[in-house]
This record gives C-alpha cells, sequence and structure tokens, in this order.
C-alpha cells in the first residue's frame, strides 16, 4: 500500500484504512489470518468480545509504535524489534485482563498469550506499518482489530445462542419459552467444527454478494 502522508487526520484516505477491514478486505474472511483464534474463542460472545478488544488494542498500538521506530530499526533484527514490541503488549493487556475481568482472563486461558502469534499483527506490521507514518498506522490497526473482531462476534453469537440457548450469558431461549415447544440446544455448535463451517459459511456469504471477491477461472 501506497504511504499515505499530508493527509487531513480524518480524510476519505484514512477512512478507508478503517472501512476496508471490515468488509473487502477482512483479515479473516479474505486474508484468511487469525483463524485459530476465531475458532477456539467464540463458543461464548463474552470472551470472544474481550479477544477482539485484546488484539485491537495491541495491533493498533504496535502499529503505532514500530510506525514511530520504522527509520530506526535495523532491516536485519526488525521481526525481533516486531516481536519485543507485540510481546510487551500483551503482557500489559494480560495483566489489565487478570487484575479487571479475571473470570474472562479465566476463559481466555493461553490464548490472550498467543496473541503474540496472531497472523495479523505481524502482518499489519511488515505489511503497512514498516512503510508508513504513526497515525495512518494506528487507523490501520484500529480497522484490523475491528475486522477481526467483527468475525468473531458473528461467529460467537450464533454459536451461544444455538448451542447454548443464550446471548452473553442471558437464557434467550428460556425466556422466549422456546424449550416448552420441544427446542433443545444443538451441543454441535460448540464444538470446534461448528466454528470454522460458521467461518465458511461467513465467507461464502460475503464472496457471493461481492463480485470482486469471486475467483475468476
Amino acid at each position: 500500500m501506497e504511504n499515505v502522508e499530508k493527509e487531513p487526520l480524518f480524510s476519505a484516505k484514512y477512512k478507508k484504512l478503517i472501512t476496508n477491514p471490515l468488509g473487502l478486505d477482512n483479515p479473516i474472511t479474505v486474508q484468511v489470518l487469525g483463524i485459530c483464534s476465531a475458532l477456539a474463542v467464540t463458543v461464548k460472545m463474552k470472551p470472544a468480545i474481550v479477544m477482539a478488544i485484546s488484539v485491537t488494542v495491541v495491533v493498533a498500538l504496535s502499529n503505532m509504535i514500530i510506525a514511530f521506530m520504522r527509520k530506526a530499526i535495523p532491516g536485519r533484527i526488525r521481526i525481533i524489534v516486531q516481536l519485543v514490541v507485540i510481546a510487551a503488549l500483551v503482557i500489559i493487556v494480560d495483566q489489565f485482563l487478570k487484575a479487571f475481568a479475571f473470570d474472562v482472563s479465566k476463559q481466555l486461558s493461553v490464548f490472550v498469550g498467543l496473541i503474540i502469534t496472531n497472523c495479523i499483527i505481524m502482518g499489519r506490521l511488515e505489511a503497512f506499518a514498516m512503510s508508513n507514518d504513526p497515525w495512518p498506522s494506528f487507523l490501520d490497526g484500529i480497522g484490523n482489530g475491528a475486522g477481526y473482531g467483527l468475525i468473531l462476534i458473528i461467529v460467537s453469537f450464533f454459536r451461544e445462542f444455538l448451542g447454548s440457548g443464550s446471548i452473553m450469558g442471558y437464557p434467550v431461549m428460556e425466556k422466549l419459552g422456546l424449550y416448552n415447544f420441544g427446542y433443545e440446544d444443538n451441543g454441535f455448535m460448540i464444538l470446534p467444527p461448528m466454528a470454522l463451517i460458521t467461518v465458511g459459511l461467513i465467507i461464502w456469504v460475503q464472496r457471493s454478494r461481492n463480485k470482486s471477491l469471486q475467483e475468476t477461472k
């Protein structure tokens, strides 16, 4: 992507850095990055939302920090520097969750620490932050984190609703009285294969509605 400089803070070009990853350049459904955590933390909506926010914070701040430092980072050690920045931010996020959202932190378990290996973060640092200024890099991080989080929230909504009969822990199916009509929670929805199938369905819907994403023979 071309270097974006001397633009108004909220120009159309900068806005696209946020809006494009939500749809036509989504990191999960188009770039196929960050799939592992999308499968692992989407059984319930609450941990999925926390993971989405955590990844967004890490990718946005790491993008901005690396963009500040990019001209001073020797090319041969740039990956090491990037990993150090990401690891430091992940540790801060992990400690914050343990202090203020301990139950969710326990549910996410090792997956918070594994944000360090999330391909989306390293991909944005290499593809964008290393060649752009801090502000657009920060917006690019927000956009890609939001695009990642959007898919997590959609997948977790359907998995929790159909698999556990609840939304954000609230027993929706029970309150609606659907169990009285014979409805039973679909246990298959809370198994890992259903996360992959749900992501696949989202990809199918997105590509069927956007010709630019369809592969031509």
